[in-house]
C-alpha cells in the first residue's frame, strides 16, 4: 500500500494483512447481533497500479481495460498538460515501455484514475457495489467522489505555482457533467438497498448543495469540511506555513456551512478530525499550553451540537495529540514526504519543514487505536506501522474509562445527550441559528416546538461574559468548576463551553 489503503487491487476481497473474507462475514455478523451497521470506504475514483484491470492495460495497448484507465500519447514525448497531482509533481506518469505515453493520476502515480466516461467500467463499479450491499453491508463512506468528471480538452492552464503547474482541482473537481455519474451510481445501486451514503465531496459550491444533501441527492449526506483546512495558508503547499486565522474566521466558515446546508434541505456530517488531518486539538488550539483535556471538550461541544450528524474518528475521544517526529523517515504519508521534499527542494530550512510536517501531516491520525498504556497501546503484541505517541501520556481507553472527569467520559455524555428524549427532537431536528457573541466565542440556537437549545464556546485566552435572554437551565459544561451562571448571563473563562436548555412545551 502506498496510501494506507487508498490504492486498491482487488475491489472484492480482504487484504491478507487485515484477514479473510470469512473475518469479514463474522464481522457482519456480530455487528448484527449488537444492533450496529457496517459501512464500508468506497474509493473508485481510482484504483492501485497493482489492480488486475491496470496490469492488463498496461501488458496490452489494445486490451479493453486500457479504456478502464485515461491514456494520453503526445508526439512530441511531453506530459499531455500542466496539472499537478493532489500529492505534488504531474498528474501524467511515462508509461515504462512506451516512450511519449502517458497515464492519470489524481493523486500518486501508484493510483491510476478509472475513467469514467467509460460506460463499461462503470458497469463493473455498479456490479462490485451491489455484491457489497448483497453481503449485507449497510452503506459507504465515499471517497474522492467530486474527482469522477475530468475536463476532457485537457489543455494546459494558467500555472499556480513555482513548478510551473497548475492544481488538479481546477480542471477535475466538480466539472460540468458530474452529475450525470452521480445519478446514475444512486440510480444503479444505492437507491435498490436504501443504503448511507456520506460522500467526501471537497468543492461543492452553495449552489450545489441541493443536488448532493437535498431530499433527492445523491447522497445521504457529504461531509462538512468548510473550515478543515483554517490552519494553513495554503491547502496545496502546506509546507510553506500555518496561517494566522482567528476563531471569528472559523465562526464564519462554520455559520456559512450551516446556512447553506439549511438551504439545501439536507444533512451533513459534521466533524474536526478524520484519517487526512491532523489532531483537532494540536490544530484548532493555537498555544501548547491550552491544548488540555479541557480544550478537546470545548471543541467536542462546538461542534456535537451543529445540525447535522457528529462523527467522531478514533483518538479523537480521547483527546488525542500531534505526535512529534523527529525525521522525515518516521512518516509513513505520502502527502508529508513529498511536501517535505518540496519545501527542502525550495531551499527551505530543515528544521523548519519539519516542523510544518509535524503539525499537518495525515500521520499524526493514522496511529493505532490507544487501548490502554502498554508499549503499543493495547493494539497489538507487535510494533505497528507507526510508533505509538499519545498513549505515555495517559491518552488512553483504560485510563480515561476510570476517570470521571477525562475527555472519553465527556464524549460518552454527549452520545447519552443526543438520544435522552428530554434532548433528542431539539438537538436532532432543531434548526439553527447564529448568536452574537464575541468574536472568540462560538455561540448559536437549536430551536424546534417551543424548545431551545443555547451553546455557548470559548476558544478565546480572556473571560468572556455573554447575555441571552429566556428561562435558560445548566445541561452541560465541560469545566468542573463551572458556577458563573446568571439569569441571563453566563461568564466562560478560556476554553469553558456552557449548553443551556429552554422548554416551553
Amino acid at each position: 500500500m502506498v496510501d494506507m489503503g487508498y490504492d486498491i487491487a482487488d475491489y472484492q476481497s480482504i487484504d491478507p494483512q487485515f484477514g479473510t473474507m470469512d473475518d469479514f462475514d463474522h464481522l457482519l455478523a456480530e455487528a448484527k447481533k449488537r444492533g450496529l451497521k457496517v459501512i464500508m470506504d468506497l474509493v473508485v475514483n481510482h484504483s492501485s497500479d497493482q489492480h488486475d484491470w491496470f496490469q492488463q492495460a498496461l501488458a496490452d495497448p489494445n486490451s479493453k481495460y486500457r479504456d478502464y484507465y485515461i491514456f494520453k500519447h503526445t508526439d512530441d514525448g511531453k506530459v499531455p498538460n500542466n496539472w499537478r497531482s493532489i500529492f505534488g509533481g504531474s498528474t501524467w506518469t511515462e508509461v515504462p515501455s512506451e516512450p511519449g505515453t502517458y497515464y492519470f493520476h489524481t493523486f500518486a502515480p501508484q493510483q491510476p484514475d478509472l475513467n469514467w466516461e467509460n460506460p463499461e467500467l462503470r458497469e463493473e463499479i455498479y456490479s462490485m457495489i451491489n455484491w457489497w450491499l448483497d453481503k449485507g453491508i449497510s452503506g459507504f463512506r465515499i471517497d474522492a467522489i467530486t474527482h469522477l468528471k475530468k475536463d476532457l480538452d485537457w489543455a494546459s492552464i494558467e500555472p499556480d505555482g513555482e513548478d510551473g503547474l497548475a492544481n488538479v482541482v481546477k480542471k477535475g473537481q466538480n466539472r460540468p457533467g458530474l452529475d450525470k455519474f452521480l445519478i446514475e451510481l444512486k440510480q444503479k445501486t444505492f437507491d435498490k438497498y436504501d443504503a448511507m451514503t456520506v460522500g467526501e465531496a471537497y468543492g461543492v459550491p452553495t449552489a450545489d448543495m441541493p443536488k448532493f444533501i437535498g431530499p433527492d441527492g445523491y447522497f445521504s449526506m457529504i461531509f462538512d469540511f468548510s473550515y478543515f483546512n483554517i490552519e494553513v495558508n495554503n491547502v496545496d503547499e502546506w509546507y510553506r506555513g500555518r496561517s494566522n486565522w482567528h476563531v471569528k474566521d472559523l465562526k464564519k466558515l462554520l455559520f456559512d456551512s450551516q446556512s447553506a446546508i439549511k438551504s439545501a434541505d439536507g444533512w451533513t456530517a459534521n466533524v474536526i478530525e478524520n484519517h487526512d488531518q491532523s489532531r483537532a486539538l494540536s490544530k484548532f488550539i493555537k498555544d501548547p499550553k491550552y491544548q488540555t483535556p479541557v480544550a478537546a471538550k470545548a471543541l467536542a461541544t462546538m461542534y456535537y451540537f451543529l445540525r447535522g450528524i457528529p462523527f467522531i474518528y478514533q483518538g479523537q475521544e480521547l483527546g488525542a495529540k500531534n505526535f512529534k517526529r523527529s525525521d522525515i523517515s518516521e512518516f509513513n504519508d505520502i502527502s508529508s514526504i513529498n511536501n517535505y521534499q518540496t519545501g527542502i527542494k525550495i531551499g527551505m530550512k530543515k528544521d523548519d519543514v519539519l516542523d510544518l510536517i509535524n503539525f499537518k501531516s495525515r500521520d499524526n491520525a493514522r496511529v493505532p487505536m490507544q487501548w490502554d498504556g502498554s508499549k503499543f497501546g493495547g493494539f497489538s503484541d507487535n510494533e505497528p506501522w507507526l510508533e505509538m505517541g499519545n498513549d505515555r501520556d495517559g491518552i488512553n481507553v483504560a485510563d480515561e474509562s476510570n476517570d470521571s472527569e477525562s475527555v472519553l467520559k465527556f464524549y460518552q455524555h454527549l452520545n447519552m445527550l443526543r438520544k435522552d428524549p428530554m434532548y433528542r427532537d431539539v438537538i436532532v431536528e432543531g434548526s439553527l441559528e447564529q448568536v452574537e457573541t464575541p468574536d472568540d466565542v462560538v455561540g448559536y440556537r437549536r430551536a424546534i416546538n417551543k424548545q431551545s437549545l443555547l451553546v455557548f464556546v470559548n476558544l478565546g485566552e480572556e473571560t468572556e461574559e455573554i447575555n441571552f435572554t429566556g428561562n435558560y437551565e445548566f445541561v452541560l459544561s465541560n469545566a468542573r468548576t463551572y458556577t458563573e451562571m446568571k439569569p441571563g448571563q453566563v461568564n466562560l473563562k478560556p476554553y469553558e463551553a456552557v449548553v443551556l436548555f429552554e422548554n416551553n412545551r
